[in-house]
């Protein structure tokens, strides 16, 4: 029947043993003889987290405490996940950030749950994007904003999807559309602090070989949401309990009555219990089962073939804007020396001698095509090396352009084969709106000549094997790796230069995404960093080498050439996509059920239909 809203209704006289308003919290008869929860009188006013008979759970009180608790939580989730970053590396303080962060949000209003998401973003971004910070406090915190937005969308989205059904499930995907988003825009996106490069060796890493980057942030997620659930379902239990508790009172009996018989109270209560800790006992059985299901993923043996690989980290002389200091070949010179000292070593036995020689990004700083005397210095330490050498350089394109090259160079042949840095740097290798940016920022100019975007994968034959070479910035992105290992080149090289930001985080975290790489793909991933870190990372994701940093530093390794794909290399982005369209689809769905219908009072508040798995 539909009741009239102007309609004053008339209350019916109680049940004789019912509280006089009808009320009283505690357990009642249900169905079968089960127990549920007596709704609490006013819905909304009720305790947090109360159900009535049909599963929808009540709202937490509207009280001074409620907003500044979903701050607190907000900003402190946010920083628990900065913790799982490296050079920390506190990665399983990652599932617990997130939850902290899903019930800020849970219960509120789509707009207040935008802006507590923002926080919660800010809170994560601001620490741990901080390496940016040699550019500019403004370009630091602009970039914070700019990123965070995307996690106001998604606190958004939560807002909406936690009044579903299994909700934790719909959270976990639209935190892996957010990042999906930071990915694509603008500029060509920045993925960098996906909570899946927080797990570069933790009990979450396996899910990479089948799903990726997208699947491990996934996995961390729906732990957290998972964890969040049990939260917001103890809160009645313990509400319950409390009140089976007999209260002692000195006083006088209120009435004359006949006493309450205490038979069955231990019986009833261990039904309480039961039926009170299976709900808690689920989402914390799932929380558990999260990590311990990617133990059954499978892992990629040994195929008895491998490659020694020499790694060249020369450094630079100078420090932030300025990295490589004024006076020019200075670069060029520490890398070529460096080879020459390599080949000094293995002609008198003290290294072994190597397949082939991979230098970092900038490894000279003048252009070897262009310039003779840098192609000289090249050429004459290659051939004292006497095997094919990887060089990074920056040529130039034209009168105005130039090109990020990885570089094959043969001790015989000299230069030939090349790799174009795909995914470039905006405002670091090429400036978006150009006109604007250089007419407010005058160290925008420093860009200097714009670089053109690669347009084929990196796969280069080097001696006996093709690697798949990697530059920098796109050890972040998704297509780029996943691109160049399907094309069968193994191992991985990563040839970054990260003077700039040395000694910030920087440097660890983009480690931590080629130790996650090596997993999903497969892959021995090889890195030379101009100033470090360098490194050699297993196929299993851990670190067999590394050097310090601002440090001259080289050495021969012998690493494992893998073939085999990976369930992640075969299928690209589908998980992602997959995982894209249920946040979607479940935020479609909320939005639909949030629509007033006929028998329901549109005056009612959009957080009082919060659904519970």
């Amino acid at each position: 029947m539909v009741q009239d809203k102007t309609a004053v209704p008339v209350p019916e006289r109680p049940a004789a043993g019912d509280p006089a308003d009808g009320s009283a919290a505690g357990p009642v008869s249900g169905p079968a003889g089960g127990l549920v929860d007596r709704p609490v009188a006013g819905g909304a006013d009720g305790p947090p987290g109360a159900e009535d008979p049909s599963g929808a759970e009540t709202p937490p009180p509207a009280s001074r405490l409620a907003l500044p608790a979903r701050v607190a939580g907000a900003v402190a989730g946010g920083l628990l996940m900065f913790l799982a970053f490296p050079p920390l590396g506190l990665w399983f303080l990652a599932p617990p950030g997130m939850t902290l962060a899903v019930l800020a949000v849970r219960g509120t209003r789509p707009r207040r749950g935008a802006w507590l998401g923002f926080l919660a973003g800010a809170a994560l971004l601001l620490p741990g994007l901080h390496w940016v910070s040699p550019i500019g406090a403004d370009a630091w915190l602009g970039l914070v904003a700019m990123e965070s937005v995307f996690y106001a969308a998604w606190g958004a989205g939560v807002a909406l999807v936690t009044r579903l059904p299994l909700w934790p499930l719909w959270s976990a995907a639209l935190w892996v559309a957010a990042e999906w988003a930071r990915g694509w825009f603008p500029f060509g996106g920045f993925p960098w602090a996906r909570v899946a490069f927080s797990q570069g060796e933790s009990v979450f890493t396996p899910y990479a070989a089948l799903g990726g980057a997208p699947l491990v942030s996934f996995a961390v997620a729906l732990c957290g949401g998972l964890l969040a659930l049990a939260a917001v379902r103890s809160f009645p239990a313990l509400r319950s309990i409390a009140a089976s508790r007999p209260i002692a009172s000195s006083g006088p009996p209120a009435s004359s009555g006949p006493p309450a018989s205490p038979g069955p109270r231990p019986a009833r209560g261990a039904r309480r219990g039961r039926a009170l800790a299976l709900p808690l006992a689920l989402p914390l059985a799932g929380a558990l089962a999260v990590p311990a299901a990617a133990l059954a993923v499978p892992r990629y043996g040994d195929e008895g073939r491998s490659v020694t690989v020499g790694v060249i980290q020369g450094n630079v002389p100078g420090r932030g804007m300025h990295p490589l200091g004024d006076e020019p070949a200075v670069v060029l010179g520490n890398h070529t020396r460096m080879l020459h000292q390599m080949a000094r070593d293995v002609r008198e036995g003290r290294t072994p001698r190597p397949d082939l020689v991979v230098l970092p990004e900038n490894s000279t700083d003048i252009d070897p095509l262009s310039n003779e005397f840098a192609r000289n210095e090249i050429d004459a330490a290659v051939k004292d090396v006497g095997v094919p050498v990887l060089v990074g350089a920056v040529v130039r394109i034209g009168e105005n352009n130039r090109a990020t090259r990885s570089i094959v160079w043969d001790p015989v042949t000299g230069p030939g084969a090349y790799y174009d840095k795909q995914q470039l740097v905006p405002f670091g290798e090429f400036t978006p709106l150009k006109g604007l940016v250089l007419a407010l920022f005058e160290r925008a100019s420093l860009v200097g000549r714009q670089s053109v975007a690669g347009t084929r994968d990196g796969d280069l034959r080097l001696g006996p094997v093709t690697v798949g070479a990697i530059n920098c910035y796109e050890v972040a992105f998704d297509g780029i790796v996943g691109d160049t290992a399907r094309t069968g080149a193994t191992p991985l090289v990563v040839q970054t230069n990260n003077a700039t930001y040395a000694l910030t985080n920087l440097p660890p975290q983009q480690l931590a995404m080629s130790q996650l790489r090596a997993v999903e793909h497969n892959r021995a991933v090889i890195t030379s960093a101009i100033t470090g870190i360098s490194a050699y990372v297993t196929p299993s994701g851990s670190i067999a080498w590394r050097t310090g940093e601002l440090v001259p530093a080289m050495n021969v390794l012998t690493v494992p050439v893998r073939t085999a794909r990976t369930v992640a290399t075969r299928v690209g982005a589908l998980p992602e996509w997959a995982l894209i369209l249920v946040g979607a689809g479940a935020v479609a769905a909320a939005w639909r059920r949030r629509r007033p219908r006929v028998g329901h009072s549109v005056n009612r508040e959009d957080d009082q239909q919060v659904g519970d798995a």
